[in-house]
């Protein structure tokens, strides 16, 4: 029985109609629960969606729990640590904000509704082609990585280049920073910008580098993700 339960919860290849009905069904649930925080109000039909979303993320959440066993394949332990996993922790956060909404304090409803956004994080779980680009990620971390810190060392050179040179336009290193973020990204606000001819060419420079940069991540997931389907 429970590993009946399992195979129709758990996604994976060749499914069959109960088991992808069960797909679409948590997919649509995830959509409504997010209904609610579209709007300030929280009254009238959006707590009734939001109760009906979070008994549906409950039972799916201890159907997981009791079949842990065969998802983790420890044993007994299984039930220890599932509850610690990234997704198990994600399905709890979805979960306990919405027990805890009818506190009149507004800095817990705000913190509370912020928590509730974490549902999206469960479409990690039934939609297939964010599974194939998580184990793409997963598979070129390293890479990754590389081009992750490379991005913060040229922000955090950038941002020392342009505080010094324009220390009147850029009062903080933070200013700089954010500088040299929207720099690098190439989205250029206009709300702080260098005004010297040198600070000028520092941004040109800062923009054309930051291109190649922000192009390297998307070459390295579109080959990983391409990769993937191949092999499937």
């Amino acid at each position: 029985m429970r590993k009946t339960l399992f195979q129709i919860i758990e996604p994976h290849q060749q499914e069959s109609f109960i088991e992808e009905a069960y797909d679409i069904f948590m997919i649509l649930a995830i959509i409504v629960s997010l209904i609610p925080l579209t709007s300030k109000s929280h009254s009238g039909i959006f707590i009734w969606l939001d109760l009906i979303t979070t008994i549906i993320f409950i039972i799916d959440y201890v159907l997981r729990f009791v079949t842990a066993d065969y998802k983790l394949q420890k044993g007994r332990i299984s039930f220890l640590l599932y509850p610690f996993t990234f997704l198990a922790m994600a399905d709890l956060l979805c979960i306990l904000p919405s027990l805890f909404l009818l506190n009149d304090s507004l800095r817990l409803f705000k913190i509370l509704r912020m928590l509730r956004t974490l549902r999206i994080f469960k479409f990690f779980r039934y939609s297939k082609n964010i599974q194939i680009l998580t184990n793409v990620l997963k598979k070129q971390k390293d890479s990754l990585i590389i081009v992750g810190v490379l991005a913060l060392g040229y922000i955090f050179v950038s941002a020392l280049v342009i505080f010094n040179v324009e220390p009147s336009t850029f009062p903080t290193f933070f200013d700089a920073l954010y500088w040299a973020t929207i720099s690098l990204t190439t989205v250029g606000y206009g709300d702080i910008y260098a005004i010297s001819t040198t600070g000028k060419i520092i941004t040109m420079i800062s923009s054309f580098l930051g291109i190649a940069i922000v192009a390297l991540p998307a070459g390295i997931i579109t080959a990983g993700y391409m990769k993937e389907i191949k092999e499937l």
